[in-house]
């Protein structure tokens, strides 16, 4: 799995957060401060994934994002923000943060966004490229935006993470669990309609033919398919 580092200076958040990545598999890399996060990521090969909270001592975890983001254009990066400051998670995205997760949160919340980002990063790694192309669609992995024949679709956040899902997973059925726990996350406890009502968007934007659907698949009794022949 990848390599992740954790920017946190409370000792038993940052435990708390290496305990779970590590039982999801990944390499942790800890900081206790901005200083120390930016040496280790000079020093230490191929950071995958950076964790960073925002409100620090010394060099804020803004400022870290800002030099991570200058010097690795692919590194993803998630802030850990305070769930009354709006404003954090505002200007995270804006320097380059790909994703922010608010404090409190529970492991499986954060370890999903994780593995999201991480797949997101590796495909950016192997393509060497910030677009990924299948059949008239293009993706744009950083812009978060969805092309079909050169032509921009508009897209809200739970379509393009569920084309994202699909395009990464071709020609495999998902269950609708499955779609849920990728795109709404593990703790989401509404109803499973909320992915039937969301596809039936989707088709309506990307499908020639809504109704008789080329590229969404409906597997009868499980989910969905995205359809590449």
């Amino acid at each position: 799995m990848g390599k992740i580092l954790v920017l946190e200076d409370e000792e038993s958040i940052r435990k708390f957060i290496k305990i779970n990545l590590k039982r999801a598999g990944y390499e942790v890399i800890e900081a206790v401060d901005g200083e120390e996060a930016l040496q280790k990521s000079l020093y230490e090969s191929e950071i995958d994934v950076a964790i960073l909270d925002v409100m620090l001592p010394g060099i804020d975890g803004f400022s870290v994002c800002k030099q991570l983001r200058k010097n690795d254009k692919q590194i993803g990066i998630i802030m850990l923000t305070a769930r009354t400051q709006e404003i954090d998670k505002i200007t995270g995205l804006s320097i380059g943060a790909d994703d922010y997760v608010t404090k409190p949160f529970s492991p499986s919340e954060l370890v999903a966004r994780v593995d999201a980002l991480y797949r997101r990063v590796k495909l950016l790694k192997k393509n060497k490229s910030d677009y990924f192309m299948q059949g008239p669609f293009k993706i744009d992995l950083k812009g978060r935006q969805l092309y079909k024949n050169g032509k921009i679709i508009e897209l809200t956040p739970i379509e393009y993470d569920l084309i994202y899902l699909f395009l990464m997973k071709p020609n495999k059925a998902l269950s609708r669990n499955d779609i849920i726990d990728s795109v709404w996350g593990k703790d989401y406890f509404g109803y499973y309609k909320a992915v039937d009502v969301n596809i039936r968007r989707l088709r309506k934007k990307i499908e020639d033919n809504p109704s008789e659907p080329k590229y969404i698949e409906t597997v009868w009794g499980y989910g969905y398919r995205w359809k590449t022949n």
